[in-house]
């Protein structure tokens, strides 16, 4: 089948790591030449989208437009704005979901804010776990931004956003809306900036619990690549089986 669009994950995907992936770096460059239109979609939180679009290009050979990047952190503040409550927000997380909520317009509020956003706090501290649960308790809209229970790091599977989210979510038994894969918002709001409908486009990941499940959770056609987390022998036994699997992307062709 043909795509008009391709939703793209990055890390595992475009490259692992700190590490390059030459076959994602050329699956950039073709779907650049054939004029197809991507997003790369990942829920990193902790990166700006103009971090990650020099990222790309500094450290690995991916030269992209910086509205090709659609982070978690875009996705919230999309999500946010929808929403239409008032300009005021408290925020676990680092410095680049912070600054891009700031930028939007949401002013910070320890006390009384229509919103509570958890992301990933490497800093994180139980005073910032106590105004969070005082605040949601108190009526703020409770959101996760990515449900990433871990992040794979050379130390090994370290607690991600996810992680702290539920810690929250413990602590409130409020349940969070929650941003990104596989969840449905970040999904949906990614296909509105591209513009295409679902059936036109195609979840590209190496991550099945949450790339390909992004996909097949949300109606969106999955391709698989076996170069990051999923690894090539689990294939057989994943529960719903991805709509393409590849253990490169050089051996995908852009006109299937």
């Amino acid at each position: 089948m043909t795509y008009k669009g391709y939703l793209i994950d990055l890390d595992g995907t475009i490259y692992r790591g700190k590490e390059r992936i030459p076959a994602g770096e050329r699956f950039i460059k073709r779907l650049q030449t054939a004029g197809i239109p991507y997003l790369l979609v990942t829920n990193n939180t902790t990166r700006t989208p103009e971090t990650v679009q020099a990222m790309l290009e500094n450290q690995f050979q991916v030269e992209t437009p910086l509205d090709s990047i659609y982070t978690a952190t875009l996705a919230t503040v999309d999500y946010m704005n929808e929403l239409g409550l008032e300009k005021t927000v408290y925020v676990i997380g680092e410095h680049g979901l912070k600054e891009a909520i700031a930028s939007a317009g949401y002013v910070w509020d320890e006390e009384h804010p229509a919103y509570v956003v958890v992301g990933l706090d490497t800093q994180l501290t139980y005073e910032k776990t106590v105004l969070a649960t005082l605040a949601i308790q108190k009526g703020a809209v409770f959101i996760g931004t990515n449900p990433d229970l871990n992040i794979p790091t050379e130390r090994g599977l370290l607690p991600g956003a996810g992680s702290q989210v539920k810690l929250i979510e413990a602590a409130t038994r409020v349940t969070p809306t929650v941003i990104g894969k596989p969840e449905h918002v970040i999904m949906d709001k990614a296909l509105a900036r591209l513009g295409l409908q679902k059936e036109e486009v195609v979840m590209v990941g190496d991550n099945y619990l949450t790339d390909i499940r992004a996909g097949i959770d949300n109606g969106i056609d999955s391709l698989l690549v076996t170069t990051g987390f999923t690894k090539a022998e689990e294939v057989p036994q994943l529960p719903i089986a991805p709509t393409h699997v590849v253990a490169s992307l050089d051996e995908w062709s852009l006109d299937d």
